[in-house]
């Protein structure tokens, strides 16, 4: 470098070393701040996704359990109305019937050789209906009815309808049954014995009495369930309008079953001969009234309920106090 004065002369070159620093954000030190502050931010970003998918991952898995608590709830009542379902087509249908409707849709009516038939009806019901009001005539049927219920129930009999006072229902049916003849017998004077109380009850309150007739006549039916809606199991035959004709050709208070039945059931129970009756459409059938169970055979002294031995004869194990 040279410098000029006034005059016009110039000096002695000379010479200065200086050095040019590069701007502070190309310097060393701003591209490490600047890779510390892009990691820093990195990890923080890193960090805050994984705080934002832990809170989603609990808030799913809450989702879920309030999910997975309600299935296993709704299924809950699924399986418990489903129950309930059975249970109340159990009380429609028997098991076996049941089974086959959810199994095929239908129930194939089938034929059944040897099944005793019991019906029940209430003499003067139509007079005792004029002076009851419709509530206390169906509470007291439905009383009288739901003990009917518990004795066959506890015989193996398969109830098969009501109608008005009427009370049907079948031993060997769906399942063959050796003993149903006895079962019905069995089921019929522990039905009357009742009814005789009540009768009794209901004349001394001065009310009309109800007066039980018992019908009862063994032979071939066929049994099972006709149309699509509003299934009923029921039986048909000539053995089920001959029981019918037994119960209205009976006596009031009586047991009164046909020569068939009083082939099977003979040597259990002491009857009554009544010779050949007439019967409605029927012409004359062999009857006989039921009095009681043999000597040696019953555990009361009105020979109406079956002892231990007669109970594992036709293999019922039902104790005392649940027959009384």
């Amino acid at each position: 470098m040279k410098a000029i004065n006034r005059a016009g002369v110039w000096s002695e070159p000379m010479e200065y070393a200086f050095v040019i620093h590069p701007p502070w954000y190309r310097s060393w030190w701003f591209y490490t701040l600047l890779v510390l502050t892009i990691g820093l931010a990195l990890f923080s970003f890193i960090k805050v996704r994984e705080q934002q998918l832990r809170l989603r991952n609990q808030v799913l898995e809450r989702r879920v359990e309030e999910r997975t608590a309600e299935v296993v709830a709704q299924s809950n009542e699924i399986e418990g109305q489903k129950v309930r379902i059975e249970d109340l087509l159990l009380n429609i249908l028997p098991k076996e019937i049941s089974e086959e409707l959810k199994e095929k849709g239908k129930a194939t009516a089938r034929r059944h050789e040897e099944v005793s038939v019991l019906f029940t009806d209430m003499k003067g019901f139509t007079k005792a209906a004029e002076k009851m009001t419709p509530e206390e005539l169906v509470n007291e049927l439905d009383m009288c009815f739901i003990h009917f219920d518990e004795i066959v129930g506890r015989y193996g009999i398969e109830k098969i309808k009501t109608i008005g006072d009427s009370y049907m229902c079948a031993a060997g049916v769906p399942t063959r049954d050796a003993h149903h003849a006895i079962k019905c017998a069995l089921a019929g004077l522990e039905v009357r014995d009742p009814m005789e109380e009540q009768r009794h009850q209901r004349v001394s309150q001065g009310k009309e009495p109800w007066i039980l007739r018992i019908g009862v006549h063994t032979g071939p039916v066929v049994a099972g369930v006709v149309g699509k809606r509003k299934f009923a199991y029921d039986i048909w035959g000539d053995t089920v309008n001959t029981a019918s004709r037994m119960e209205s050709s009976g006596a009031p208070g009586e047991v009164n079953i046909s020569g068939a039945t009083y082939a099977l059931v003979k040597d259990r129970f002491e009857c009554e001969h009544r010779g050949q009756v007439e019967a409605k459409n029927k012409g004359a059938i062999d009857m006989y009234f039921v009095r009681r169970i043999k000597e040696g055979w019953c555990s009361d002294p009105n020979g109406r309920l079956p002892n231990e031995r007669f109970l594992r004869e036709i293999g019922l194990t039902v104790a005392h106090d649940q027959l009384a």
